[in-house]
């Protein structure tokens, strides 16, 4: 926000320069960003007057003018074309100097002497963007007659500096003259004057003049004040009207237009003046706009509107975008005799949605996005009328409309001044306190060894007591805080178990060669459709992303293994001829559709390979991994059903009532859908459900002392027994003898009988008390033969 100091100098008695200002301004909170000075370095520039116009005799384009500047008549050739006798114009005296270092000396045009030059705004370093459209294109007319020879800087105000303040969403308090005012009296403990708001002369009654306002959105627009204005006299706004508007960034653009932004700059309300005759019915309706209704703004641009957003309309059409911009048929022009002032209070947060939608963000709607007060609509209003009557641009109608529900009320906290000073570090009196605060039109008084403070509905960022702390440190000075050492005990940081085995498992698996990836959590719904999952299936109940980036990120994943294939996919088609990766992420499954609260959040480990690969290897890693978590009793159950898996080399993992996940190979269908040409290999696993069955603890034995027997056996079984059915069975009957089990052969061929097949196993006996006997190992070997025949039907090959 851009504040002239002189502006600033009419509220509060500054008595430092604009250097320490804004210094002093930044260590109590309000942050500069930069300070310009108004004087871009003119020089010997008055005022003059011009006498006579008279055509060069040479040069079509070019007229001779007689200027009177005060002590003398002077001859100056120009080329504009925006002036006539008797306008009052800055001129450049011979020797002048004008910013970017022109100087000005004597010379000839076509042969004709010139002593001089009229200047145009741009070259008293005038800013182009804030220049006003009738002296935009040729020389500076003022206003009004003006002392001759009276130095240019003077008369334009072209001194002093503009600060330009960084003000916070939660100030909308600060953007706003007299917002910064309060902060500087605060800063530098001086005194503020407060705005004498009188309107000496009103006539009539505005019901004869308007019929009246009617809020239908009420959710939208808190407050709606309104008054009338008559005999409107449009025209250009007094000259140092004009170079604050342009100090601060805006374009002077007629009188009324001008005092409206100007109220909006000094007290922080936006305003709008509607051309009164132009309302169909003399009314005006606050209501949502009809789908695709449209209006034209001021801007000339023609703009759809929808349901969501709040208008102002007549009986007939919309009038302006609340919040953002006025109407061009209810726009103020030269035939304007009746104005409507509306200074009111809209929904922040709706302003700022229609701001976007109709791609048009202007000061009004940055302010008002940022939740006003909606106790200055009044103030601001009358403010406006009484500025216009000082400068005779109409004359005020007596009475207002105020449509205004649920008021805003003071709030009231209370400030221990002992937890201040120990929060602080200071050593402050709660007199002193109560002094900062009040300092901020914060009213305080001291009530039982607290500060009991009244906030202002303007301080809607102050809630709690931290937040009058707070003030209370930047008010006596951040600078003035001495730094002290931090006290309290320390106490060592330790990962929680989940993390620890979620980091030893990924040292796990890369140790044993994948790579860790991380993807998004969001995806495309499309990616279900890649995966053949089912329509029924749990895992398409996902959640849907209220704004997302774009559809390929519109939902939260509920399986990991689609952005597995999409890494393996990438960087088949990169070239890669072999990819072993891993990540261990979330997927989310909501809770209830539609999603009314935050979903399940569940730790999933996805594992994928290609390339000098098989379902052994995948199966391989995973049971290193489950080794090293120290999982044991886990079982593999042939997995036929899962569509996103080739149904012949699947298989699930369970441990008791527990499904750990799944592994196999990838359904050639879904690989084409992802445009893979090589076989792929995953795993996914619940890693919630691993940690709960991990056992980190590690019981060490002595080597063993006493040697070893290994017995062979050949067994012919139905082909459809699994091996781990026969391992199974040995163990159980091991008497703590068995020490290791190997499957060294399986067979099928002439010499087995159809729908049989041969396994042959190399099974180790040890005994850590004793040397085991032939009787020793011949009696569980036996019985271990015994038990495979009678569960399993199995005969010993001979």
């Amino acid at each position: 926000m851009l504040v002239p100091v002189k502006w600033l100098k009419e509220y509060v008695d500054i008595d430092v320069d604009s250097k320490e200002l804004a210094d002093k301004l930044t260590m109590s909170g309000s942050h500069v960003d930069s300070i310009e000075a108004v004087d871009k370095g003119i020089e010997n520039v008055v005022v003059g007057k011009i006498l006579e116009i008279a055509q060069h005799p040479d040069a079509d384009k070019l007229v001779i003018t007689q200027i009177d500047v005060g002590t003398e008549v002077i001859q100056i050739v120009t080329g504009a074309n925006n002036i006539k006798v008797g306008d009052y114009i800055p001129v450049a005296l011979i020797g002048a100097k004008l910013p970017g270092g022109v100087k000005i000396k004597k010379g000839k045009l076509r042969g004709v002497e010139s002593n001089g030059m009229l200047c145009s705004a741009q070259e008293l370093g005038i800013s182009e963007n804030v220049v006003p459209k009738e002296n935009k294109d040729g020389i500076f007319i003022l206003d009004k007659e003006y002392t001759l020879g009276q130095d240019i800087k003077e008369t334009l105000g072209l001194y002093g500096e503009v600060i330009d303040f960084e003000i916070t969403p939660n100030r909308p308090d600060c953007l706003s003259i007299i917002g910064m005012a309060r902060e500087t009296a605060a800063t530098l403990g001086k005194p503020m004057k407060h705005l004498d708001i009188k309107i000496n002369n009103q006539v009539d009654d505005i019901k004869d003049y308007f019929n009246g306002i009617i809020v239908e959105a009420k959710d939208l627009c808190n407050r709606y004040y309104a008054k009338v204005v008559k005999d409107i006299k449009i025209g250009q706004s007094p000259m140092w009207m004009q170079r604050r508007l342009m100090e601060a960034g805006v374009r002077p653009i007629n009188n009324i237009v001008d005092i409206t932004n100007y109220v909006m700059l000094e007290i922080g309300q936006p305003l709008h003046a509607f051309d009164l005759d132009k309302l169909s019915g003399k009314k005006i309706i606050v209501r949502r706009a009809l789908e695709g209704e449209k209006i034209k703004t001021l801007d000339g641009v023609e703009r759809s509107l929808d349901t969501s957003m709040l208008v102002i309309a007549d009986d007939s059409r919309p009038m302006a975008i609340a919040g953002v911009m006025g109407g061009e048929d209810s726009e103020v022009t030269d035939d304007t005799k009746t104005i409507l002032i509306e200074s009111a209070n809209f929904d922040g947060r709706s302003v700022r949605l229609t701001s976007r939608k109709v791609s048009l963000r202007t000061e009004a709607s940055a302010k008002y996005e940022k939740d006003l007060d909606p106790n200055l609509s009044d103030i601001a209003c009358n403010r406006v009328c009484q500025l216009i009557e000082e400068i005779g641009a109409g004359t005020v109608v007596a009475g207002h409309i105020d449509i205004y529900e649920g008021k805003a009320e003071e709030r009231t906290l209370e400030l221990s001044p002992e937890k201040a000073n120990r929060l602080l570090g200071t050593d402050i009196e709660a007199s002193e306190m109560i002094k900062m605060l009040n300092s901020l039109e914060l009213n305080s008084k001291l009530e039982n060894d607290k500060i009991v403070v009244s906030v202002p509905s303007f301080r809607r960022d102050l809630t709690i007591e931290a937040d009058l702390i707070e003030e209370v440190g930047r008010i006596y000075g951040i600078d003035k805080i001495i730094p002290q050492p931090l006290v309290g005990t320390l106490t060592k940081a330790e990962k929680t178990l989940f993390r620890q085995i979620e980091d030893r498992a990924k040292t796990i698996l890369t140790g044993v060669g994948l790579n860790e990836i991380t993807t998004y959590s969001f995806i495309s719904p499309k990616q279900y459709d890649k995966l053949n999952i089912a329509e029924d299936s749990m895992k398409r109940k996902y959640v849907g992303i209220r704004n997302p980036l774009g559809e390929d990120f519109s939902v939260m994943r509920t399986t990991l293994i689609g952005n597995m294939l999409e890494v393996m996919t990438r960087n088949y088609k990169y070239g890669v001829d072999k990819a072993w990766a891993y990540e261990i992420g979330s997927t989310f499954t909501p809770k209830e559709l539609p999603v009314k609260e935050l979903p399940y959040e569940n730790r999933t480990l996805s594992i994928g390979m290609y390339g000098s690969s098989d379902f052994y290897t995948l199966k391989g890693v995973v049971e290193i991994l489950f080794e090293k978590l120290g999982i044991k009793d886990y079982e593999y159950i042939r997995e036929k059903n899962d569509p996103s898996f080739h149904p012949g080399r699947t298989a699930t993992i369970t441990l008791g009532n527990h499904v750990l996940g799944i592994l196999g190979e990838v359904h050639p269908d879904v690989l084409d859908n992802f445009g893979m040409k090589e076989r792929v290999y995953v795993a996914e696993l619940n890693f919630e459900l691993i940690v709960l069955h991990s056992n980190l603890d590690r019981k060490y034995i002595p080597l063993p002392k006493y040697p070893s027997v290994t017995r062979d056996i050949a067994l012919v079984v139905d082909e459809g027994i699994m091996v781990k059915e026969i391992e199974k069975i040995i163990m159980e009957n091991s008497k703590k003898l068995v020490e290791a089990i190997k499957l060294f052969d399986v067979y099928k061929g002439g010499q087995i009988e159809k729908g049989k097949k041969s396994v042959a196993y190399s099974i180790t006996y040890r005994s850590h008390e004793k040397t085991l006997t032939d009787e020793d190992v011949a009696k569980v070997h036996d019985k271990i033969v015994e038990k495979l025949q009678e569960n399993l039907n199995a005969t010993l090959r001979s």
